[in-house]
């Protein structure tokens, strides 16, 4: 396999260390199957609403969720199969070890 140069290394290094987050793993997860609102997230999961909208936030400059808005409702999703295969490939990967 051919290096990537110095660019890619670092942005395939920032998108990793998104997963490096249990909340926003958690918040990956929840959103694997149906999109959501930011409470029903936060209840999802155990976390605050503030909490969640941080995490969201930060995953949504990564490009790795999208929103959508439904009058004054904002649902969530992941934004595209991507997401999932990383997030199922890394878990296929823990339960190996």
């Amino acid at each position: 396999m051919k290096l990537l140069d110095d660019d890619k290394i670092i942005d395939l290094a920032e998108l990793y260390k998104l997963f490096g987050d249990s909340t926003r793993v958690k918040i990956i997860n929840i959103l694997i199957d149906k999109e959501l609102c930011v409470n029903e997230i936060a209840e999802g999961i155990n976390a605050t609403q503030s909490a969640v909208s941080h995490q969201l936030r930060l995953l949504k400059q990564a490009k790795l969720v999208k929103y959508r808005k439904e009058g004054q409702a904002i649902f969530y999703s992941l934004a595209d199969d991507h997401v999932e295969k990383i997030f199922k490939i890394g878990c296929e990967h823990i339960e190996e070890i």
